[in-house]
């Protein structure tokens, strides 16, 4: 469903992302993993041409997106920001609505389809449908912010750290309810992270990025068992150690 082939972003001197290359499979999610600064946002972003490529080639579902109006492929393609994004003169309703909205679609089946995904999101059509984003929480803001880039049925969809600012509890709800939202919805997904734990849990495959270069892309296990360089290494001891630490704190 999406591939990128040798993608390279460079800022004069500065290389960002240095000739990536993988593909992602119709209904996989692909997490991709590193610190910050290490391309991943960046890499994101050239897939819905938020940001233009220096070099190479990206395609989804076969078509080069370079030959795509860059409006018309980001209505194309669900967007998840850790900012959220929702537009504060909006209400909810209008919020989840604006893609199918610019896409031609009627009031009626947009009103359908904003209750079908507050719904799917788990909050109440009713309570929600007018109220503005001043009104909701964090825990509120990102389920109406994935209920957005869901509404216009989306065969990809991209998420930038979407959970990254919200509290353990309202964050592990949310990461179980998109765990839910993508299993019904068949999608295929991207998602950012620099969380190993939320990478680990949530990724059919990892990608580990470092400096600007894609080290290591394979599932889970693969890494935890056998990865490619100290980094890799590195990044999965981080979760072994906590949860030894966990166990010695209880067994205390």
């Amino acid at each position: 469903m999406i591939r990128l082939q040798q993608v390279t972003k460079r800022y004069d001197a500065f290389t960002a992302v240095h000739e990536c290359s993988l593909h992602v499979r119709q209904g996989e999610l692909l997490v991709l993993l590193g610190a910050s600064g290490s391309g991943k946002s960046t890499t994101l972003k050239m897939i819905n041409r938020l940001i233009e490529p220096t070099a190479g080639t990206i395609e989804i579902d076969g078509t080069d997106t370079q030959s795509v109006n860059p409006s018309t492929l980001r209505r194309e393609i669900g967007y998840v920001f850790q900012e959220v994004g929702l537009f504060p003169h909006l209400s909810v309703e209008d919020n989840i609505g604006i893609t199918p909205s610019l896409l031609g679609w009627d009031r009626a089946r947009i009103r359908a389809r904003v209750n079908d995904m507050l719904d799917m999101v788990e909050l109440d059509p009713d309570g929600m449908r007018s109220r503005r984003p001043n009104e909701l929480s964090g825990g509120q803001k990102q389920r109406v912010g994935v209920a957005r880039a869901l509404a216009a049925q989306p065969n990809v969809v991209l998420l930038d750290e979407p959970f990254g600012a919200l509290d353990p509890l309202t964050r592990d709800a949310l990461q179980q309810t998109f765990q839910k939202v993508r299993r019904e919805s068949g999608m295929t997904a991207i998602f950012v992270t620099h969380d190993m734990v939320e990478a680990l849990l949530l990724g059919d495959r990892i990608g580990v990025m470092q400096q600007g270069r894609l080290v290591q892309l394979g599932p889970p296990e693969e890494l935890l068992e056998r990865p490619v360089n100290p980094y890799v290494a590195a990044l999965m001891d981080t979760p072994r150690r906590q949860a030894k630490a966990l166990s010695d704190l209880s067994d205390a």
